[in-house]
């Protein structure tokens, strides 16, 4: 709260002022532009003198072409310098991660994405892969088994019978 808050209005005159400066700024430089350009066309372009004679036309188009070829030379190995460094400048950003040995990991974001719509983003639109996980599962059938029911019967006669010594021997006879 130490800090005075301007009112909106000076806030407006300020941001008029230097869009205004601004402005100014970017006539000039276009004038400059414009200049240097004119400067540069009247050193690299002199006026074309029309020749009168075949001879005199030929000798032109040939000293065009001449120029047409250096302009081209100049261009190719301008492009060559700028593939150079710009390999250079990978291989120098590849080296200082190395250095550093750390690379830093993005940020991922969660997506919510079914299969279907995970398989068509990564094959493309061209593939419509339907993947239905659940059709590929087993089918396991629960067979109740009922003679086992029959034997159990009533709980407590099984207790009854199993308790004391008898039902002891009765167990061990009967697994025997």
């Amino acid at each position: 709260m130490s800090e005075k808050k301007m009112s909106s209005s000076r806030k407006h005159h300020l941001k008029s002022l230097m869009l205004s400066i601004a402005k100014d700024l970017l006539e000039e430089e276009e004038r400059e532009r414009e200049e240097e350009r004119g400067r540069y066309m009247a050193e690299s372009c002199p006026s074309v003198s029309m020749p009168r004679s075949m001879q005199e036309l030929q000798e032109l188009c040939k000293e065009i072409h001449r120029k047409i070829d250096g302009i081209d030379e100049e261009r190719y190995d301008l492009e060559m310098k700028v593939k150079k460094s710009n390999k250079e400048i990978d291989d120098l950003k590849i080296k200082v991660q190395d250095v550093m040995g750390k690379f830093k990991k993005p940020v991922l974001r969660k997506v919510r994405m079914s299969a279907d719509a995970m398989l068509k983003a990564l094959l493309g639109s061209k593939h419509t892969v339907n993947l239905d996980l659940r059709a590929n599962l087993k089918q396991v059938k629960k067979e109740v088994k009922e003679e086992e029911l029959r034997d159990v019967g009533d709980w407590r006669k099984n207790i009854e019978d199993k308790s004391g010594m008898d039902g002891r021997k009765k167990m061990f006879e009967g697994e025997a």
